[in-house]
């Protein structure tokens, strides 16, 4: 993998929030808008104290591939570094996957999807 690429990470749900990004990344990160055809959002209950403490809640949204190509979840992507990835990575729990996908934008991007 080309290391100059830049890493864009999408949030449907709590990266996007201040204290998450705090927490997990030591600074808020700038985004835009974007949204990732094909899929649809639902929720799901969390028990990682650390996630739910930085978070500020035990239910959080989590996407699964949708058969309707009108549907889509609505977020933002933001451009991360690699060490930033992985302590996604390590927010992020079990029930949680990383894909990576195209936003309607164009932009490839990583998002944590149903595991």
């Amino acid at each position: 993998m080309n290391n100059t690429r830049a890493i864009h990470l999408f949030s449907y749900g709590t990266l996007q929030q201040e204290g998450v990004q705090l927490s997990s990344f030591g600074r808020l990160l700038s985004g835009a808008p974007d949204a990732m055809p094909g899929f649809k959002q639902s929720m799901i209950e969390i028990t990682n104290p650390d996630v739910i403490r930085a978070s500020g809640s035990n239910f959080h949204p989590i996407v699964v591939p949708s058969d309707d190509i009108g549907d889509e979840v609505a977020g933002t992507v933001f451009q991360i570094t690699a060490s930033e990835l992985a302590a996604a990575d390590a927010y992020e729990v079990s029930d949680y996957k990383r894909i990576e996908v195209r936003l309607k934008s164009g932009i490839d991007a990583w998002v944590y999807v149903k595991a």
